[in-house]
């Protein structure tokens, strides 16, 4: 018999019965009853408070303020997906500006070091946000992979503003992952940073140093900001 065997035996055996789950009260990781402006007001708050930046567009207009941002952030090479409707939307409105996009679906080994060296900045979607803790989370594809929100210096990530739940146990719930869990879910909070053991906080050092979230909204009302 295997310790591992053995010890499953002996958990089997106990003489008060085999172990139950305690009950659980999932009350205290859900419920926060927040309405759709306190969610999105605490996201922004959150997120603001590790050094992201948050721009508020419309769905008609965010290109525009796509492309002021990458004039202003000097960005010369975009790295973007091709087959989500927000990458395709970007693609078309930047198709004529002085920024090089870079195609992101390839073999990881023919362009590694392209992606090390030579990309200013990455676009991704993202699945939703978290009210709680001011974080995006994301889902990995092949058309947007897991480096698009990791190597380029600058993540632009695209948020849609009825898309940010109160926790992280509300998006499980909502999305099922009890049945499917992604194999890659993402959870961003802010851009990269890291301390040493004097404390000193550093941005950027095994991440992106910047991050910029473009919440987009059906209506001008919110979107004064853009």
């Amino acid at each position: 018999m295997s310790a591992r065997d053995a010890i499953l035996k002996r958990l089997r055996e106990r003489a008060d019965g085999p172990l139950t789950a305690p009950e659980s009260n999932f009350a205290v990781v859900t419920n926060r009853g927040w309405s759709t402006e306190e969610r999105l007001a605490r996201f922004e708050r959150l997120i603001i408070s590790v050094h992201g930046e948050v721009l508020h567009v419309t769905r008609d207009d965010w290109t525009q303020v796509l492309a002021r941002l990458l004039v202003d952030k000097g960005v010369s090479r975009l790295a973007l997906g091709r087959e989500h409707p927000v990458s395709a939307e970007a693609r078309a409105a930047l198709a004529d500006a002085e920024v090089e996009l870079v195609d992101v679906d390839r073999d990881i080994e023919t362009w590694q070091r392209e992606q090390f060296d030579r990309v200013d900045a990455g676009l991704t979607t993202v699945g939703g946000a978290i009210a709680e803790t001011g974080s995006l989370w994301l889902w990995p594809t092949p058309d947007e992979p897991r480096r698009l929100s990791l190597v380029p210096p600058v993540h632009i990530a695209v948020l849609e503003a009825d898309t940010i739940e109160d926790t992280f146990f509300d998006v499980i719930e909502s999305r099922g992952w009890a049945g499917g869990m992604p194999t890659n879910a993402l959870l961003i909070s802010g851009p990269s940073k890291t301390a040493d053991i004097e404390q000193t906080l550093a941005y950027g050092v095994h991440g992106p140093r910047e991050l910029v979230v473009l919440v987009r909204h059906a209506d001008v009302g919110a979107g004064e900001e853009a």
